[in-house]
């Protein structure tokens, strides 16, 4: 049990990295399975031909989550996706918990459910991932806000791309209006910034986010 619990009705940033920053995300379909997964677990009951299906190295694609949104729907979720980024060796997700232990029971599915594909697909044993989960509570909507912005930045930051809208396995497009119809975010309605305005939000601060990165390196590689 955590020593706070999470409480329901609040936004969180949740965050975990790999055992040793090991990559387990090499290539597109990696990213692929773990977007599936984040739709698939974020209800509170699941189908067992689906959970076969997620479980297996099967190739995914759009008709598999067309099949997911219309099947999930009709679930009561556990949580609310605000935005997310995966990365070579960990996630950020925004979630906002709607069922007591809603996100606890998600993330540990969803892990757990990522491990065993791994670890399956590359002939290996053993974690995955750096131990308990990271949560940090998102006290109102300014810092919802400005933290959408520094996980859509990540690609970027990290020199993985130079347009965050050409990274895949996050959920800028979303919010440029890209993917409307197959996003699993919900954040109409609490972000209050047209498409446009976002773009602008988010572009004008690479520069900075990649030299903040630069002088927290520097920091932790040569403390005073």
């Amino acid at each position: 049990m955590r020593e706070n619990p999470l409480i329901t009705g609040e936004v969180y940033h949740i965050f975990n990295k790999s055992i040793a920053d090991f990559i387990i995300f090499n290539h597109l379909q990696e990213y692929e399975r773990m977007i599936l997964a984040i739709r698939y677990y974020m209800v509170k009951e699941h189908d067992n031909c689906l959970a076969r299906f997620l479980e297996s190295n099967q190739k995914e694609g759009q008709d598999v989550n067309t099949i997911l949104k219309a099947y999930l729907n009709e679930k009561p979720k556990l949580v609310d996706l605000i935005a997310y980024c995966i990365m070579p060796t960990h996630i950020h997700l925004i979630l906002k918990q709607l069922q007591q232990n809603g996100i606890s029971t998600f993330i540990n599915n969803l892990l757990n459910s990522y491990t065993r594909y791994f670890n399956r697909k590359h002939k290996r044993k053993g974690p995955l991932w750096e131990g308990r989960f990271k949560s940090v509570i998102v006290k109102d909507d300014e810092q919802l806000l400005h933290l959408t912005r520094y996980i859509h930045l990540n690609p970027a930051t990290a020199f993985l791309t130079n347009k965050p809208e050409s990274w895949v396995a996050s959920s800028y497009k979303e919010y440029l209006q890209y993917d409307a119809l197959m996003g699993i975010c919900n954040f109409r309605g609490i972000l209050n910034i047209s498409p446009h305005e976002y773009r602008q939000f988010i572009e004008n601060r690479i520069s900075y986010q990649r030299e903040l990165a630069k002088i927290k390196e520097l920091v932790v590689e040569n403390p005073l």
